[in-house]
Order: structure tokens, then sequence, then C-alpha cells
């Protein structure tokens, strides 16, 4: 029986929220990593994040609202087709090959970044793979680059999601400062090799990961979860 007061919703913020803390940890020390080793457009990229904060803060706010096993429906089926397409498509990603003129592609950019951000405030499964695929399939950004990116990205989402979490008391920070730590440890080492070995191998690990969360959230799917 629940306790007064603590609905499962709330308990799945708490998880939520905890794993904000670890994600921003990781996902920045990931975005230093790259800087060092691969050129970001900083204007675009925190153009894009500034944006992506301020979804990212709406959807942390709605996170009660909205049914988490329709969510898991909608994210499953668009990580199956962001991982066929890739599959299908070995070229994609392998060099920066703009497809629109600079002012549109910060417009798709920005527009991108408000949606995926509003994504991983309510819930966050596949934040990193969609920023990844939206900057390689839609804007043209080679997978080295749009990695880099989507990590500077990724650390504003986080922000604005715990801009909501953190007043309203949802993270445990014993857990949350653990999981940081073994966090920051695993992303610098992965941007070191990703930014080593280049395109061709992050395109591998992203579909590795799609394959993965798609393979996770098929499980929940099945387990009522």
């Amino acid at each position: 029986m629940e306790s007064p007061g603590f609905s499962r919703g709330k308990d799945v913020n708490y998880s939520l929220a905890t794993t904000k803390v670890a994600s921003i940890a990781g996902t920045a020390a990931a975005a230093r990593t790259y800087a060092k080793r691969t050129p970001i457009d900083w204007r675009a990229a925190l153009s894009m994040a500034l944006v992506a904060l301020f979804g990212a803060l709406g959807g942390a706010a709605l996170a009660d609202a909205l049914p988490s096993h329709v969510l898991n429906v909608v994210v499953l089926v668009a990580l199956a087709l962001v991982g066929v397409y890739t599959w299908r498509k070995p070229e994609l990603g392998s060099a920066d090959v703009p497809r629109f003129e600079r002012r549109i592609q910060l417009l798709v950019m920005l527009v991108g970044g408000a949606v995926i951000g509003f994504w991983d405030g309510i819930a966050g499964p596949g934040t990193g793979s969609f920023l990844v695929f939206l900057l390689v399939g839609l804007v043209g950004f080679a997978f080295i680059t749009a990695s880099a990116t989507a990590k500077v990205v990724n650390v504003a989402t986080n922000i604005g999601a715990l801009a909501f979490f953190i007043p309203a008391g949802k993270v445990l920070w014993g857990l949350a400062l653990v999981m940081a730590a073994s966090n920051m440890a695993g992303s610098v080492l992965g941007a070191m090799i990703a930014a080593k070995r280049g395109s061709g191998f992050v395109r591998q690990v992203f579909l590795t990961v799609v394959v993965g969360l798609v393979i996770s959230l098929g499980w929940k799917l099945a387990a009522g979860a």
C-alpha cells in the first residue's frame, strides 16, 4: 500500500530527478572532453542549448501529468524508426554535409532542441539519441560533431529539469552524487575514445545504444511498468 502523499507518479519523479544529477555530471564532463578534441559551433550549440533548457523546465513541470506508459510507447516507436533509418544508410553522418543555409539550420536546431528538451524534462529515455539523430539526419552533421554538440545541449536539458526538481525536493542527493562520480568517469573515457576513433565508431555506438533502449523500453511495456 502506498503511503499518504506518495503516489507512483511521484516515486518516478524522484528517480528521474536523481538520475538528472548523475547525467549532468557525465554530460558536462563529456562535453568538456569533446570540446578539447572536436570543433564545436558554439553559437549554434549554445543557442540550441538555451531553448532546450526552457523546454526541459516545462517538461519537468508536467512530468506528473502525463502517463509514462503512453510516452514509452511513443519513444519506443520513434527509437525503432531512428535505428532502422540509420542502419539502412551506412553513409549517414560520415562527414559534415550541411543540408540548410545557416539561418534555416539554426532554426531547425532551435525547434528540435526545444522539443527534445521538453521530452527530457518529462521522462528522458532516448534524449541523447534523439539529439544526435536530429543533428545527423536532419541538420547534416557528422556523428562525431553531432555527439559533441548533443552533449552541450544535454547539459542544458538536465539543468532545466533540475531547476524544477531541486526546489521541489525530488533529488535523493546521496545516491545522486555516487552515480554522478561514476557517470563522469565513464563519460570522459567514452568521449576520449569517440574523439579518437571518429564518426564511424560513434555510429556503431549510437546504433548499439538505440537497440539497447528499444529492448529496455519494450521490456518495461511488456512487464506493465
